[in-house]
């Protein structure tokens, strides 16, 4: 099997709800994925002769989804009081309410699922939450 890797950065700031420690506070990261392709032959003809997939495709898919993330707040959904949320957006801040706990684990699923859904062969998606300590989603 072949497995091309790539990576991108994002900085964002969020918070874990009923969480019972420190990360219950608004904080941030800057958040590494890093994205592994995988598949069991090369291409045999075209400008991809001899790769598995077009680096530049892979690249462009993952520094998108960072880029999507970067410098916002990203919370679960109605875990901020209407009037915070309002105050907020009424500072134009960058809000991204998602469905889920935004933890390193979830991260790592949603950005799998997300890239797949794009049609790339993903094996493994690994989300940094600090420079040693990251989260793993693979099916």
């Amino acid at each position: 099997m072949y497995i091309l890797k790539t990576s991108a950065a994002f900085d964002s700031a969020h918070f874990l709800r009923g969480y019972d420690g420190k990360c219950a506070n608004l904080h941030g990261h800057q958040w590494v994925i890093e994205v592994e392709v995988s598949g069991d032959c090369l291409q045999e003809q075209g400008s991809c002769r001899g790769m598995l997939i077009d680096f530049g495709e892979v690249k462009q898919a993952v520094r998108t989804l960072a880029d999507s993330f970067d410098h916002a707040l990203i919370y679960e959904k109605d875990s901020l009081k209407p009037g915070t949320e309002a105050a907020l957006l009424a500072e134009n801040f960058r809000l991204i309410p998602v469905a889920f706990r935004p933890t390193a684990e979830n991260f790592a699923r949603c950005f799998y699922e997300k890239l797949s859904e794009k049609g790339l062969p993903v094996y493994r998606v690994t989300v940094y939450e600090t420079p040693d300590n990251c989260a793993v989603y693979e099916v």
